[in-house]
């Protein structure tokens, strides 16, 4: 986990009607750092899960898998000490991620179903978030409860001065 670097930056990528997207600039370089292409060329894979708890995706590279797995085993062992009970849907969620490649542009093509779940259709932001990159509709970010006025305000300003409606 020491070589990684932490995702910090923030932008608006616009998706075709295939999914086809690419990740913005600062978040794009960082990613590249941390999930290189074996063969030295621009490039390298991204996986796309459900966000933990809001209707959006987080995105990472292969070096989080194991950080990100003993997290939720630990929390699952947690539930499971408090309530006697697993909690099968905190691995089956983190579990059912997609593996996707990206070009060295940062363009992948985000799979059909994830992008109906999170309800992105013709944008998507993304936002850094150390850990993982969260990627949202700009729409459903701005009607989340509890997030913070400044990622909102960012989102609508954004979505201006890309003439992007938000309804």
């Amino acid at each position: 986990m020491s070589d990684r670097v932490d995702y910090q930056g923030k932008g608006l990528g616009l998706v075709d009607d295939k999914g086809r997207v690419a990740i913005p600039n600062t978040l794009r370089a960082t990613l590249a750092k941390n999930a290189p292409r074996d063969d030295g060329k621009d490039g390298g894979t991204v996986i796309i899960a459900p966000h933990p708890e809001h209707r959006c995706l987080i995105a990472y590279d292969p070096g989080f898998v194991g950080v990100w797995k003993a997290k939720l085993e630990a929390l699952d062992a947690a539930q499971f000490a408090t309530s006697g009970r697993v909690d099968y849907n905190i691995l089956d969620r983190a579990g059912g991620a997609e593996p996707l490649p990206f070009d060295g542009s940062g363009r992948f093509i985000m799979p059909t179903f994830e992008r109906r779940y999170a309800r992105i259709q013709g944008a998507a932001v993304f936002l850094g978030a150390f850990n993982w990159i969260t990627i949202w509709a700009p729409h459903v970010l701005i009607e989340t409860p509890g997030i913070d006025p400044f990622l909102k305000e960012y989102v609508e300003f954004t979505c201006e001065d890309k003439g992007i409606a938000l309804s």
